[in-house]
């Protein structure tokens, strides 16, 4: 059967998709420089209320019910301080640590080499987006099911302005039609397939969605609370530990 095909074959019944129970492999991006920070540690592996950033993102995944693995993509030289994390926390989904490459990109597609055999959807995730919840990742993974692509997105609470090169504005744009993308970015395994091996794939993507709408998928929007920053600067930590310490992204 044409992968196309099986694809459509497959989305047809989309409320009956919506309430069973899919093999789902979570990929965890967390092979980053940190360029943005100034601390000694990646800022993976820097504690927020004494647990690391990328170990409360992979906790995350490890409590919500439709995750069945969890695939992390980390730096060489922070391979071995997985197994202490699974042994430290508890965590028993995590079923491969794999290195990263040159770019986001290539550090997915080497967490999407490791998933299992079983796989059926992919949930990719940014590791320093540690705030995000086990209710919030099932939200986005259920509306995969439905539909076969979706990503978390906020809306925008600023108002947005093109420019040009010279930094001038050329318009201002409907806030209400602009989402900005987050993770997790969930897909079933063909779609991603063909989306990542697609002639039309943008040559820098900045996001999976991306690819997914390059290869002519359509990928569904699911609305993220308040909380799910990625940590990205010094401030980020702040922001975060405030977060936690206020009770929320429980």
């Amino acid at each position: 059967m044409n992968i196309f095909k099986k694809i459509a074959r497959a989305l047809a019944s989309k409320a009956a998709r919506e309430n069973k129970k899919y093999y789902t492999s979570a990929i965890i991006v967390a092979a980053g420089k940190s360029t943005r920070t100034s601390g000694s540690l990646p800022k993976q592996l820097v504690p927020i209320k004494g647990i690391p950033v990328v170990v409360r993102s992979i906790l995350a995944f490890e409590q919500c019910p439709l995750i069945n693995e969890i695939i992390v993509v980390a730096s060489q030289e922070q391979i071995k301080e997985y197994e202490k994390f699974r042994r430290e926390y508890g965590i028993k989904k995590l079923s491969a640590v794999t290195v990263g490459g040159k770019t986001r990109s290539d550090s997915v597609k080497a967490g999407f080499g490791a998933v299992s055999s079983k796989c059926e959807f992919v949930a990719i995730h940014d590791g320093a987006r540690c705030l995000i919840t086990p209710d919030d990742i099932e939200k986005v993974v259920k509306s995969a099911f439905r539909y076969g692509a979706a990503i978390m997105a906020s809306k925008s609470t600023d108002t947005l302005k093109k420019v040009n090169k010279d930094g001038v504005i050329t318009d201002t744009v409907d806030r209400d039609s602009v989402m900005r993308a987050q993770t997790p970015q969930v897909f079933m395994k063909e779609i991603y397939e063909i989306a990542i091996s697609s002639d039309k794939k943008p040559s820098a993507p900045t996001d999976d969605s991306m690819l997914a709408e390059s290869a002519g998928f359509k990928v569904h929007i699911v609305e993220a609370g308040a909380y799910n920053i990625k940590i990205t600067t010094d401030e980020d930590f702040y922001v975060a530990e405030k977060i936690l310490l206020n009770g929320g992204a429980k």
